[in-house]
């Protein structure tokens, strides 16, 4: 019997796991729609702002902000990695960072130097055990994430390309698709590219881009269009990535439920055969014992 107490033990412990597991799943799942929510409401402001940013991109006027002008020669490179604070999510973090490893690797190859943000306990831990330069990072964000708490950490990576630090700079973050796809994306942040508004036009039949009326000059109204660029991109990734997160993890912890439904099964399957041949043992010795009496 004491094969049959080993099982038992095994069972009770998956059934205790399988009660975690199924309770993270409805936690994710409440989460997951406040923040696919939260994720609706920034798309709209970040697809507007990207727009009009790329008009400015291509406005005639005196003043050129420095994140609308393209460098000749690319030799550093900064890079903004948004990541979970927490794991059991599945493959989430680990594709997003893969595909910035491979990057990293392309521009080392090219001679280029990179420094790193990271937004997410994940990325930074990634980061500090591939050695690389972080410069700035951000963890602890919490299920609403605050715009106040990011700019410190981004404002290292904006001034570094004011300054001629930078050359250019990415953010790599997890894209919301449904709640069973999420496409690992990474998007050139700076210099501002054109990309957005020739997808724009081409979807609207147009040809061309437009000027605007600054109030009260050009410089003042674009560098707090070009703060707010900003801003909204990195809040917008940060919501795509916080949903992506409770989707992952909600689809994780039931794969995860059924697979210990199906592990249940299996040692209880186990047990009863353990338990059938010990009865059929036990039995079979009276049998014996009453035949030789």
């Amino acid at each position: 019997m004491a094969g049959s107490r080993e099982i038992r033990n095994k069972i009770k412990s998956v059934k205790n796991t399988q009660k975690i597991t199924r309770a993270m799943e409805m936690v994710s799942a409440s989460k997951m729609r406040k923040a696919q929510e939260r994720m609706k409401k920034a798309r709209p402001y970040g697809d507007k702002i990207r727009n009009v940013a790329a008009h400015m991109s291509h406005a005639n006027t005196e003043y050129r902000h420095p994140f609308l002008v393209h460098r000749d020669s690319i030799k550093r490179v900064g890079i903004i990695v948004v990541t979970s604070d927490k794991g059991l999510c599945g493959g989430l973090n680990t594709n997003v960072l893969r595909m910035v490893l491979g990057k990293m690797k392309a521009w080392q190859a090219d001679g280029e130097e990179i420094d790193v943000c990271c937004l997410g306990n994940k990325g930074l831990g990634f980061m500090n055990r591939l050695g690389a330069n972080v410069v700035s990072h951000v963890v602890s964000l919490g299920d609403t994430p605050h715009l106040d708490k990011l700019i410190g950490a981004v404002k290292v990576i904006l001034d570094g390309y004011t300054q001629d630090r930078f050359d250019q700079v990415f953010i790599c973050y997890t894209r919301f698709i449904n709640t069973m796809k999420q496409e690992p994306v990474m998007e050139q942040l700076l210099p501002l590219t054109d990309e957005r508004l020739k997808s724009g036009m081409a979807s609207k039949g147009q040809s061309g881009a437009w000027d605007y009326i600054y109030e009260p000059d050009a410089k003042t109204a674009i560098d707090d269009i070009m703060v707010r660029y900003v801003e909204a991109l990195v809040y917008q990734a940060l919501t795509e990535n916080l949903a992506s997160e409770q989707s992952a993890r909600m689809v994780a912890m039931k794969a995860a439920s059924d697979n210990a439904g199906n592990v249940i099964g299996e040692l209880t399957l186990v047990y009863n055969k353990s338990r059938q041949a010990s009865i059929t043992k036990e039995l079979s010795e009276i049998v014996g014992g009453a035949a030789a009496v």
